[in-house]
């Protein structure tokens, strides 16, 4: 085939799908070495971006999947009248931020790092889909593993856990604190942003259903 035609050809498996799909996987449909595979993918990706398409080509790890483009986002949630997703609460981005960067962690861990009970937290985002059970730890009580999903890299815009900026380094005292955009916080620092001497006792499940979009 000529590259057009791969590139058409690459184009319809990727909207077919509708979902992630791994470059081996193209390669056997093509039957095309994976260099050249990743070459017509890494073209198309560039083309959409530069020339402000509806669409773009998201790169995950080893995976790839066709997306509408941010751009729009308002727009196509006005013609199929969907719901903007509410925003993720402190709660929330502090367990998600302590997940990413330990995983696979368990709860009590996540729990240690906090301070209080993140149990309601844990599932809301599992429902949401940005973190997922991934085995047991080997310890009495076998308490699950958590680790981050590909739902979370395309939520926060990574190509991998890779992308992840470095992890400041918090002294080892005090609660981790995450600010209003994603940024974490130095302990010092706390009473900034809780606007509050004392730590929190427990998460509130009624706070975040109320979270506004």
């Amino acid at each position: 085939m000529e590259m057009k035609e791969i590139e058409s050809a690459v184009e319809g498996i990727l909207f077919a799908s509708g979902e992630p799909v791994q470059t081996d996987r193209i390669c056997v449909a093509l039957e095309m070495d994976r260099p050249t595979v990743e070459q017509v993918l890494q073209k198309l990706m560039d083309y959409y971006a530069y020339e402000r398409r509806g669409i773009r080509l998201l790169h995950m790890e080893d995976t790839w999947q066709l997306c509408s483009a941010p751009d729009y986002a308002d727009v196509i949630r006005r013609a199929f009248e969907i719901r903007k997703p509410a925003k993720l609460s402190q709660p929330a981005l502090e367990v998600l931020t302590i997940i990413a960067y330990y995983q696979p962690t368990t709860r009590a861990y996540v729990d240690q790092i906090r301070g209080v009970d993140s149990a309601y937290t844990i599932s809301l985002l599992l429902d949401r889909k940005l973190i997922e059970e991934c085995g047991r730890l080997q310890v009495p009580g076998r308490p699950h593993l958590y680790r981050t999903t590909k739902q979370f890299l395309r939520a926060f815009h990574l190509t991998s856990l890779d992308d992840l900026p470095e992890l400041p380094d918090l002294g080892g005292e005090g609660q981790m604190r995450i600010s209003e955009d994603g940024q974490i916080v130095d302990p010092a620092d706390t009473a900034a942003v809780t606007g509050a001497d004392t730590p929190e006792t427990a998460d509130d499940p009624a706070e975040e259903e109320n979270t506004e979009a």
